[in-house]
């Protein structure tokens, strides 16, 4: 069962780096930076990962206090990819609720961020299977 698609084309004639994507039924760019040899027209590879990353947590938790009929407020995330001294990367994922919650609310917000899809997604690693035509 698919439970979700993405395509990405670079046409011969294409500048460097530059994909059109599709996510679904969304059409989108990617690209990267200059130092990279791209243009910049779009978000890196990364920068999607991460993108989905934010979008996840910022909609579980909504969905998750709506639910708790909790007090509703903006919900922002953050993330960013960084390398650690070993040579690793790891993220650092920053979230903010301006909602008039208790430190109990806040603690399993908190618990619920480590739980989203997302996060579990990229936590357990996911085998990839490659067929070339």
């Amino acid at each position: 069962m698919t439970l979700a698609t993405a395509t990405a084309v670079s046409d011969a004639d294409a500048p460097d780096y530059l994909v059109k994507l599709e996510a679904g039924t969304h059409s989108l760019v990617g690209d990267e930076a200059p130092h990279e040899g791209g243009q910049n027209r779009g978000p890196a590879p990364f920068e999607f990962v991460l993108a989905g990353l934010a979008a996840c947590t910022t909609a579980t938790l909504k969905m998750y206090m709506q639910r708790k009929t909790w007090p509703g407020g903006r919900i922002e995330v953050s993330a960013e990819l960084h390398n650690d001294h070993n040579g690793g990367q790891y993220i650092r994922r920053a979230v903010s609720v301006d909602a008039p919650l208790d430190d109990a609310q806040r603690a399993r917000l908190a618990e619920i961020c480590e739980k989203t899809p997302v996060t579990l997604f990229i936590k357990r690693g996911t085998r990839i299977d490659t067929t070339m035509q």
